[in-house]
Formats: structure tokens, sequence, C-alpha cells
């Protein structure tokens, strides 16, 4: 372990779904596991300050983690979106990197104090005023179980405009998540399945392999670094929908 989480914490907000801090006392690669909300990252590193957006993931991708990192992050709801820049031009590794100094950053024409940990809330709060963020009622009724808030086509393209993908992507990314937290807390594998909603044991390997990048076995041998995996309100909501489909490209 080189990476280490020091703190995290739910948030009230209507558009932040988290908030954490981690630094890094060695270097090396890691997996980011495939995730279905962006967040804003601070990166402190070597005197040099760093915000970046990153946007959602769906799959896993390795990345190398530097040495004596410091990293703050606000992890924003889904249906959280910048009018101005579609999350769907973030997605899988397309990360935006803005212009920083130690104390301030720049984002759509203006300059912004940058955030802390204890802060966060009150910095996303004025980011809404300006205009900068939104949120989208429609996702949050999709996610909360309303069967007719995506009953539309042009409804579906609206949470694909809002979260950068479909409705049942975003639902077997959080499905494969709660998973690997059960595996991880010493959960059996034939009990996750059970427990996180999959057809079978076959199922839920094709899943982890696809959006984890390791089979359930690797997960509770811990066998590598993840990215921080903490438990959300999606990853319980979906455990009471039962999984959508057994083939095609997005078949988890």
């Amino acid at each position: 372990m080189f990476i280490f989480f020091d703190a995290e914490r739910p948030s009230d907000s209507a558009f932040v779904e988290r908030v954490w801090r981690c630094h890094s006392e060695g270097g090396g690669p890691f997996l980011s596991v495939a995730s279905s909300h962006w967040e804003l990252v601070v990166t402190r590193l070597k005197g040099d300050t760093y915000v970046t957006l990153r946007g959602p993931e769906t799959k896993p991708r390795e990345v190398f983690c530097p040495p004596e990192g410091e990293w703050v992050a606000i992890r924003f709801k889904a249906g959280t979106f910048m009018p101005q820049r579609p999350i769907a031009r973030l997605i899988d590794g397309r990360d935006l990197t803005v212009p920083a100094s130690k104390r301030h950053f720049r984002l759509d024409g203006s300059t912004w104090e940058i955030p802390t940990f204890d802060n966060a809330e009150t910095f996303v709060s004025r980011l809404a005023r300006a205009g900068i963020l939104s949120r989208d009622p429609a996702v949050e009724a999709a996610l909360e179980g309303d069967s007719h808030a995506l009953s539309l086509r042009s409804a579906q393209r609206h949470f694909l405009q809002a979260t950068g993908m479909s409705h049942a992507m975003l639902r077997q990314i959080e499905r494969a998540r709660h998973a690997t937290n059960l595996l991880r807390s010493g959960v059996s594998i034939g009990d996750t399945v059970h427990e996180a909603g999959f057809f079978d044991q076959a199922h839920l390997t094709r899943s982890l392999k696809q959006l984890i990048g390791l089979t359930p076995a690797r997960i509770v041998r811990d066998e590598r670094q993840l990215s921080f995996l903490y438990k959300t309100g999606d990853s319980r909501r979906v455990q009471d929908q039962p999984p959508t489909t057994r083939g095609g490209s997005h078949a988890s």
C-alpha cells in the first residue's frame, strides 16, 4: 500500500456526494476502477498545485501515483453537471487540468479560491450561484426508482447528457463497486452474488473483470492497490434493482 486515504465524509449538499482526501508515501501503479461520478480534484505535489476535473470512468485503467503527493477531492452526485462543459467530454480518462496557483485557479473565465476538505460545500454553493454547476432532478428521480423518469427517449438522452453515461451503465458500475466492497469486507463470493444482485458467479466475474479490472478471487486476495471504494447511496439503491441484461457490449 502506498496510497493512504486519510478522511472521507458524505455531504448534505444537493450537489456533492462525498468529500475525501488522501496522500501517498511511495509511488507506483494502481487500478483506477470504473466510477459513475465525476470529481474536482486538488493535487499538491512537489510544491506545485493542480486542479483537475476528473470525469466518470466506464472501465478500469492503470494509473501511476507519484510519491509524496496530497489530494483533496469533491465527488459530485449523479445529475450534477456543468452546463458549459458536457460531462461526456471528461469520461474515461479525458480529464481536464485547469490553470492554478497555490491558492487560486481559473474556471470558466473566473478566478476561484482552491477548496479544502472542510469548506467544499461552501465552495460548491458559490459555483452553483454563478451558474457553473447545475442539478438535473430527473436523474435523481431515476436513481430513486421512478419508473417513469426515463420512460421517454428524450429523457434517456437527458440522463446521458447530465451524467456522461446511460442509466443502465451507471447501475452496472455501482453494482460492481458494491460487490467489490462486499468481497473486501470478507463476504464470500457466493453471498456477494446474491447480495449485489448478480445472476450467478459467472455474471459477477464478468462484471468485475470489465469494471474493476480483477476477478473476485483476486479482489479477495487484495492483490492490487485500487482507487477509493467508499460506500455510496447509489450502491445501496442498486441492490433493490435486478440486473437488466445478460449480454451485449455493456453486460456486467
